[in-house]
């Protein structure tokens, strides 16, 4: 690294220690080391409390902040955020479950999969696990807990991967399941979210129950049982195909955010319309954090793939795949 990177890292580390009132030995830089501490990266250690059963140290990636720095984010910003989230993990006790990360058994339970933007997040998914449908990534996450009513969670990294020695596909569709248990999906009517605040949803894949899906052009709105983050429902175990089924047709997606999609039948609607209308209403109403694609996506019922529509035409995915170790170029 440069001259540059060294200033940065000292001038970060000084920071910390004043905002957290901790001692030099308690903030201490490790560079890259193979066989050491730090084979994925530098770090920045920060003793964030110390008893009989030992200390608890949040390691913290220099080389991405350097990154930040280089793109214009102030040394101030990076250090007041950096300090937010030492104190949040430090008073919400979420130390107890990170320091149990290399072990899969005990944290297998709180993975998840997030949705995010291929090429809006290309930095940080280069480090992360995920599958990508299109220009869409299916992201590995862990929660750690709640806080100020919001599950607080951090991306699972490849070399936690790598440290439990399980077949990637494994994790990946043990936590797929895990996202449809803790959060289930769920089709919200509009009528109904706009006179009922505490309207849950309609529980459709519950084969006990008979369930009508709306076949008209207005499409059906996708989320889950939070309604935050809810567009992955559409990736969840069996909801693609239990949709077409009650379509009886292919569907279309229109990812208005994060966390919804619309299904429109493919029978009763156009592509381009659709097109349209998202472009329209991510323009209008959807803020830049929640923003997911500007594309449009098909189902197909037949054979159980997506694909996304790019001019005229569709192109098809298949199904979510891994992805390798660097983000894929747009």
């Amino acid at each position: 690294m440069s001259k540059e990177y060294d200033v940065f890292v000292e001038s970060l580390r000084q920071e910390l220690m004043e905002r957290l009132g901790l001692s030099e030995k308690q903030v201490y830089f490790e560079e890259r080391d193979e066989d050491g501490m730090t084979p994925n990266g530098d770090r920045l250690f920060v003793e964030c409390s110390a008893s009989s059963a030992g200390k608890e140290v949040c390691g913290i990636h220099t080389e991405e902040l350097f990154e930040d720095y280089e793109d214009g984010v102030s040394l101030e910003k990076i250090a007041g955020t950096v300090e937010s989230e030492i104190r949040k993990l430090k008073e919400t006790g979420f130390f107890e479950k990170t320091k149990n990360l290399n072990n899969y058994e005990k944290v297998k339970k709180d993975l998840f999969i997030r949705l995010l933007n291929v090429k809006q997040h290309k930095r940080e998914l280069s480090r992360a696990v995920y599958r990508r449908v299109g220009d869409i990534a299916l992201v590995l996450y862990m929660q750690l807990g709640k806080m100020n009513g919001r599950i607080s969670s951090v991306k699972i990294r490849r070399d936690s991967l790598e440290e439990w020695e399980l077949d990637e596909n494994t994790v990946f569709e043990a936590a797929l399941l895990n996202t449809y248990f803790i959060s289930p999906p769920r089709i919200y009517y509009w009528e109904k979210l706009v006179y009922n605040p505490d309207y849950d949803g309609e529980s459709f894949m519950d084969l006990n129950h008979e369930f009508f899906l709306k076949r008209d052009s207005i499409g059906n709105c996708l989320s889950t049982a939070r309604r935050t983050n809810g567009a992955v429902a559409i990736f969840l175990p069996g909801v693609a195909k239990r949709l077409a089924e009650l379509l009886d047709a292919d569907f279309y997606m229109v990812f208005t955010s994060i966390h919804e999609v619309m299904i429109h039948n493919a029978n009763l609607t156009y592509p381009e319309d659709l097109e349209n209308i998202l472009r329209d209403t991510l323009r209008e109403a959807t803020p830049e954090e929640d923003f997911l694609t500007d594309k449009v996506y098909r189902y197909c019922k037949d054979t159980g793939t997506f694909l996304v529509y790019k001019g005229t035409v569709f192109l098809e995915l298949g199904k979510p795949k891994a992805c390798p170790e660097k983000s894929e170029e747009n």
